[in-house]
């Protein structure tokens, strides 16, 4: 807060994971993971993230020790695996479909939305669509910030 930081939106994280929208000049938008090709690219291992990691002794990466080859498509590092992202928005479920400039759920809810998986998480969780939630009064060793602006 001290600098202008913010917790993203789930649309802005959304927007960046997936590297834009179809519509995006380029077309290189709705991406798998965040590093893939779009729609065709879906190459995953632990040179990508850090995922599926326990019963290791490596558990939390280093912020961006996968980087450039596990970075998205405007360089943002560890957009998948490491830690879960808190999202500024309210848990919603279904996804909220409605179209929308510069979205953010506020409501009061119980649940805040997590993205992006982490060292602990199977493969499926750090798809670019993957959403969770949780209490976020829940304080884990999974669960980290990412700042926006």
């Amino acid at each position: 807060i001290w600098d202008g930081g913010r917790l993203p939106t789930e649309a802005e994280w959304n927007y960046a994971a997936a590297g834009g929208g179809m519509a995006d000049p380029g077309g290189d938008g709705q991406r798998v993971y965040p590093w893939s090709s779009p729609r065709a690219d879906t190459s995953l291992d632990t040179t990508y993230a850090t995922y599926n990691a326990t019963g290791t002794a490596t558990f939390v990466g280093k912020v961006g020790s996968k980087s450039p080859k596990g970075d998205g498509r405007w360089g943002h590092a560890d957009l998948a695996g490491n830690v879960w992202e808190w999202m500024l928005d309210t848990s919603r479920k279904p996804y909220a479909i409605n179209p929308c400039n510069d979205c953010a759920d506020l409501t009061n809810a119980p649940e805040k939305t997590i993205r992006g998986g982490s060292w602990n998480t199977i493969a499926v969780t750090l798809l670019s669509s993957f959403r969770s939630s949780a209490d976020p009064t829940f304080r884990g060793y999974d669960l980290g910030v990412r700042c926006a602006r």
